[in-house]
C-alpha cells in the first residue's frame, strides 16, 4: 500500500509534533473504543453440515470413448451427454482406500475440471441412497494447495527482495489487514451491527496499523493518516447520499440475494456502503502517502518555497496521480463484474433501462463515490502537509511571526553579453591526458561558456 519514500525529512518542530500527537492519539483511542463497542460477541456460527467426504488422489490414466446415445432426447439436440465420456484411473492418496487405484467417470458438464495424467485431484465419495453399502468416487476439482503456497512464497520473496525491511513491514501490514477483516469487520456485520459503522471503524484500524507499520511513526505518516481518515468519512457520507438518491437496496447482485437467504438480519444497503469504504481504502492511503511525500520532497529540494507554492506544486503531482487512479478504479470494478456486464450486452432492453437497473447503478455509484473521495483526499492531504512541513521553519513570508528564509536573487546578466555568449560556439578544451593515455576521469563535463 502506498509508495516507498525513504528520504529522511528534517526534524519536525516540537510544537508541530505536539499538535499532531494531540490530534492523532485521540482519534486512535476513539477508534479503539468504537471497535470495542462494535466488537462481535455473539456472531452467528455456521451451521454444521454433513460434508461429503473428500480425498486426495493422482490421475494415472485417462481413457476417452464415444458417449452413448440418449434415447429420451431427440437426435441432434445438444446435451451434457455429448462429452467427454470415458473413465479416469486415480491412485487414492488419503482415506480408507489409500494406495489403491479406483475408476471414476470423466468429469462432464459446465465448469467440470479437465484432467490429465499426473494431475493431483480431489475425489468425493458418493453413497447410493438406496443401498448405503454401495459407494462410488467422482472427481470434484483439482488440488490447488501447492500452487497457492508457491505463489504466496514468490509474492513474499519479491516484496522482501525489493523493499527489504520496508517490504517486510508491508507484509506485516497486509497480515494485519486480513486479521482485522476476518476477526472484526466480517463477524461484526454477520452479528447484525451497522455495516457502515463497522466498515469505517475497521478501515480506520487498518489504516492506523498499516501506515505506521509500513512508513514509520513520523509527521509525514501522521499527515497521511489524517488525510486518509478525513477522506474515508467523506466517502462514507457521499456513499450514503448517493445510494439514498438512487434508491439502491443492496440486492443488485446474485451474491447479495443469496446472502439474504442465509443472513436475513444483514442490512444489505449498509453492506453496499461498507464495500465502498473498504474498497476505497487501498487506493486512498496510496494517494495520501504520495501527497505527503511529494510536499516533503519539494520542501527538501527547495527550502525557499512558500506554503502556497508547495501546495500548488504538490497538487499538480496529485492531479496526474488522480488521472491514472480514476481509470484504475473503474476498470477494477468492471473486471470484478465482467461476467454480469457481458450478460447485460445480451439484454434486449433499451440502453436507458440497462443503465438504470439496480446492478449497473450500483457499480456506477461505487465508482463515482470512490473517485470523489480520492479527489477530495488530494487537496486535504496536500494542504495539511504544506502547513506541517513549513510550520516553525519560516515557510511562508505572509504568515505573521514567521521569518521567511531569505531568497538569494539571481545575478543580473547583461543582455548584450548573453547574446554574444549564445552566438559564440563553445571551445573544446581537451584536458591533459593521464599517464595511461586516457583523459582524467575526475574532470568536469560541463561546457565552458
Amino acid at each position: 500500500m502506498g509508495a516507498d519514500h525513504t528520504r529522511s525529512a528534517p526534524p519536525t518542530p516540537p510544537g508541530v509534533r505536539r499538535i499532531l500527537v494531540v490530534t492523532v492519539v485521540p482519534l486512535f483511542l476513539a477508534t479503539l473504543v468504537a471497535a470495542i463497542v462494535l466488537w462481535p460477541r455473539d456472531a452467528p456460527r455456521p451451521e454444521a453440515a454433513d460434508d461429503t467426504p473428500r480425498y486426495h488422489g493422482t490421475v494415472t490414466r485417462v481413457v476417452s470413448e464415444p458417449c452413448p446415445p440418449n434415447p429420451v432426447v431427440p437426435e441432434g439436440t445438444p446435451t451434457a451427454a455429448d462429452g467427454p465420456c470415458g473413465t479416469v484411473s486415480v491412485r487414492v492418496q488419503t482415506g480408507p482406500d489409500a494406495g489403491q487405484e479406483v475408476q471414476t467417470p470423466i468429469p462432464a458438464g459446465p465448469g467440470a475440471p479437465r484432467v490429465e495424467v499426473d494431475d493431483d485431484i480431489i475425489l468425493v465419495s458418493l453413497i447410493d441412497p438406496e443401498d448405503p453399502s454401495v459407494s462410488a468416487y467422482n472427481i470434484a476439482e483439482h488440488q490447488r494447495g501447492k500452487p497457492l503456497v508457491w505463489l504466496a512464497v514468490l509474492f513474499a520473496a519479491a516484496i522482501v527482495a525489493f523493499g527489504r525491511l520496508r517490504g517486510l513491514a508491508a507484509l506485516g501490514g497486509l497480515a494485519a489487514s486480513f486479521a482485522i477483516l476476518l476477526t472484526f469487520v466480517l463477524p461484526g456485520i454477520s452479528a447484525g451491527q451497522p455495516p457502515l459503522a463497522v466498515a469505517i471503524v475497521g478501515a480506520s484500524l487498518i489504516m492506523f496499523v498499516v501506515l505506521y507499520l509500513t512508513h514509520g511513526v513520523s509527521a509525514q505518516t501522521s499527515v497521511a493518516v489524517l488525510g486518509t481518515l478525513a477522506s474515508l468519512v467523506l466517502t462514507g457520507l457521499l456513499g450514503l447520499a448517493a445510494t439514498g438518491a438512487t434508491h439502491l437496496t443492496g440486492f443488485g447482485s446474485e451474491d447479495a440475494t443469496t446472502l439474504s437467504m442465509f443472513r436475513a438480519d444483514v442490512d444489505l444497503h449498509g453492506l453496499l456502503l461498507a464495500g465502498i469504504i473498504i474498497g476505497s481504502l487501498g487506493v486512498l492511503d496510496d494517494v495520501t502517502v504520495t501527497q505527503a511525500a511529494a510536499v516533503n520532497e519539494l520542501r527538501h529540494a527547495n527550502p525557499n518555497l512558500s506554503r502556497r507554492e508547495l501546495y500548488r506544486s504538490a497538487t499538480r503531482v496529485g492531479r496526474a496521480h488522480i488521472a491514472s487512479v480514476v481509470n484504475t478504479i473503474v476498470l477494477a470494478y468492471a473486471g470484478a463484474s465482467l461476467p454480469l456486464l457481458l450478460l447485460l450486452t445480451a439484454d434486449s432492453r433499451a440502453l436507458g433501462q440497462i443503465l438504470t437497473s439496480e446492478f449497473l447503478t450500483t457499480e456506477i455509484v461505487r465508482s463515482v463515490v470512490a473517485t470523489l473521495g480520492l479527489i477530495a483526499a488530494v487537496p486535504l492531504t496536500t494542504a495539511l502537509a504544506a502547513v506541517v512541513t513549513t510550520a516553525g521553519r519560516g515557510g511562508d513570508a505572509g504568515v505573521p511571526g514567521g521569518a521567511s528564509t531569505p531568497v538569494i536573487p539571481r545575478p543580473a546578466t547583461d543582455r548584450a553579453e548573453a547574446l554574444r555568449a549564445l552566438s559564440t560556439p563553445p571551445t573544446r578544451n581537451t584536458p591533459p591526458a593521464t599517464p595511461s593515455g586516457w583523459p582524467d576521469p575526475d574532470r568536469s563535463t560541463d561546457t565552458t561558456w
